[in-house]
């Protein structure tokens, strides 16, 4: 049964704007201090790209996520520029990221832009920098085409990445049945064999115990009293 071909000719089937918004509002909240520890943006992103089986589509999907992981950096952002360094100090930053928020500052305070740009690849530090760049006064001039090269670059990884993974699943899973029905047959045919070979055998072992009518031992002559 062609489990995994059945699972993505469904996604495949379903709306496509849907799918997209879908996927594009997981990263959004992904990116967005508070709903980033909780919102599996990443893996919805590569499940959403492995129905990017066409130029549009895949297109499509990239210029939505783009635009929406960049949104989510902004709010980040601006939040970050509201409360400031108080921030690091609220239940959610010290129960889920407080060295992570101290790691995204001391790199924005020596890399600048640049961190902005390459936490977008790095869990936990991709929700967190935003909002450590705004609460360390980074220029928004600066952090914005930062944030937006990240997002252009991180989205086009992932969801490549999804669409070679749904394809290579189903070329695979086709590889796998064909092999197993292969296989099958090798084993039937291994097994019939040697279910013949041994009936045989026993056939052959019980006519030669069986002594045939010229070989039974002669009655020895009766002599008269």
């Amino acid at each position: 049964m062609a489990l995994v071909t059945d699972i993505l000719d469904w996604l495949q089937a379903l709306p496509q704007p849907g799918l997209v918004a879908a996927a594009g509002g997981l990263v959004l909240a992904e990116c967005t201090i508070g709903l980033g520890f909780i919102a599996p943006g990443e893996s919805g992103l590569l499940i959403a790209a492995t129905t990017a089986t066409s130029v549009p589509r895949f297109l499509t999907l990239w210029a939505v996520v783009t635009v929406c992981a960049a949104l989510g950096d902004s709010i980040g952002y601006a939040l970050g520029r509201k409360f400031g360094p108080r921030l690091r100090e609220t239940k959610l930053i010290r129960k889920y990221g407080l060295d992570a928020w101290d790691k995204a500052t001391g790199v924005l305070e020596r890399r600048g832009a640049w961190a902005v740009f390459f936490a977008r690849f790095l869990p936990v530090l991709r929700t967190l920098t935003p909002a450590a760049a705004g609460a360390s006064n980074l220029p928004f001039r600066k952090f914005l085409p930062a944030t937006a090269a990240g997002a252009l670059c991180w989205s086009l990884v992932h969801i490549s990445l999804g669409a070679a993974l749904g394809e290579a699943a189903k070329q695979v899973e086709s590889a796998m049945n064909t092999g197993f029905l292969v296989v099958a047959a090798l084993v039937v045919g291994v097994l019939v064999f040697f279910l013949l070979r041994l009936k045989k055998r026993k056939a052959l072992g019980g006519s030669s115990a069986s002594p045939s009518p010229d070989e039974q031992p002669e009655e020895p002559a009766r002599t008269g009293n």
